[in-house]
């Protein structure tokens, strides 16, 4: 299916205050992925797979690091006429207010770069989820039954529908009636479906009743410009979507594989060391779909005699002697230093490598010291952990400190980006 006449429109979302304190000083699909990827790669790579070379990333927080990742990976060259390009939020003529009111309200303020005449389909995705999907398949769906819109849907068990918007959809597929967040039975009752309808479009239900929405959406380019000149509507899957399969056929695209809202800290945390195993339930090795990320020529990583299990190893780094690593992930240039223990954790890394013994002035060298032991923990990029360190939550504390270089946030310790710890520390 050619996307030749699609342009993709990528939302970055707003301030990301549930990843707090990883997104106080970036926008929420710049944060660190899976020891070397960006959040922003997972839907620009499921693009470039689908034959997709053309989007916009629409964002308004703390923008520049994902600026300046997005010039400096997603270059095409001139005879393709492909583009990833940042549209930050601006006042224009049109409009007197400079922020972005929603999702929706992101895409209307933009619709001037979607007024040539070569794009006939608009295709919405979210900057903040982890999945690999072909976008070709959905078009298809799209084409084939003859829809205004498509959105993805997914089965889900009535134990995650309380966090998701869920679909009732009518025996074509069509998209009938939607729910968002439904709490009670009664909620449920309205948007149930029978697994075997399910079952008999080649998805085994495993008893799930329920079609969650993805948050992945294509529109007939016209529609959506009718539907957001026409109403003040400010975000997309609350109030936009409902109102579409009102007036509209609106079709699903069904799909059952690894899909994850990266929208928390504990789910940024789960999803990074579901990664690190040897079977992981998305498997970021996929040489016929693989995850694009900026090339940074680093060094082979450098090891002493150590114990690693069940974990990621990103490039640059140097590691110690008698160290073990269990299933956790370390980011890009990590240095740690010797008998230093790390459990169940997410070490980001740096942004550069620091000459040893070129620490600047007052601060501790950059990396994890001797002797320290982290567990259940995140560490940002650039962190500076002294020697004899521990950090493992032993209070079992659930939230903790706003601007400490070390916070907790739902049980998970979070070193924030540049923050230094002390020798000797104990949490």
């Amino acid at each position: 299916m050619d996307l030749s006449n699609t342009i993709a429109l990528i939302l970055g979302g707003g301030r990301g205050t549930r990843l707090f304190p990883l997104t106080k000083i970036r926008a929420k699909p710049a944060v660190p992925l899976a020891a070397k990827y960006r959040l922003i790669d997972i839907p620009i790579s499921n693009c470039i797979n689908s034959g997709l070379n053309r989007a916009y990333v629409l964002t308004q927080f703390l923008s520049e690091s994902l600026h300046r990742h997005l010039r400096q990976t997603y270059t095409f060259d001139h005879f393709n006429g492909g583009f990833v390009e940042l549209l930050a939020a601006q006042q224009t003529v049109d409009s007197e207010t400079d922020w972005y009111q929603g999702t929706a309200d992101a895409v209307r303020k933009n619709l001037v770069h979607l007024r040539e005449s070569w794009i006939k389909h608009v295709l919405i995705l979210s900057g903040d989820q982890l999945y690999r999907m072909d976008f070709r398949e959905m078009m298809k769906t799209h084409i084939e039954s003859g829809a205004a819109a498509t959105i993805a849907g997914i089965p889900v068990t009535r134990k995650d529908a309380s966090s998701l918007g869920i679909m009732q959809v009518d025996e074509s597929g069509q998209v009938r009636g939607f729910v968002e967040k439904p709490q009670t039975e009664e909620e449920i009752a309205k948007v149930r479906m029978e697994p075997s309808w399910i079952d008999e479009r080649g998805i085994p239900s495993h008893g799930r009743d329920l079609l969650a929405s993805m948050g992945l959406y294509i529109f007939d380019k016209d529609l959506m410009v009718d539907l957001l000149e026409s109403s003040l509507h400010s975000d997309f899957g609350k109030e936009v979507f409902p109102e579409a399969i009102k007036t509209h056929k609106v079709q699903l695209h069904l799909f059952d594989g690894y899909w994850e809202d990266i929208g928390t800290i504990r789910s940024f945390y789960e999803a990074n060391l579901s990664l690190a195993g040897q079977n992981p339930p998305f498997d970021i090795r996929n040489r016929h779909a693989p995850i694009y990320s900026r090339p940074r020529f680093l060094p082979p990583t450098i090891m002493g005699k150590s114990n690693i299990s069940g974990s990621l190893i990103a490039d640059g780094c140097r590691i110690g002697e008698n160290v073990t690593i269990e299933n956790s992930v370390i980011g890009l240039r990590t240095v740690i230093g010797d008998n230093v223990t790390i459990k169940d954790s997410v070490v980001m890394g740096a942004d550069f490598i620091e000459m040893k013994d070129k620490a600047r002035e007052g601060k501790l060298p950059l990396g994890i010291g001797s002797g320290s032991y982290i567990s259940g923990a995140i560490l940002d990029k650039n962190c500076r952990i002294g020697t004899n360190v521990r950090i493992r939550n032993a209070a079992g504390v659930d939230h903790q400190g706003e601007e400490e270089p070390l916070q907790i946030r739902e049980g998970i310790s979070i070193v924030i980006k540049e923050g230094q710890i002390e020798s000797g520390h104990q949490s």
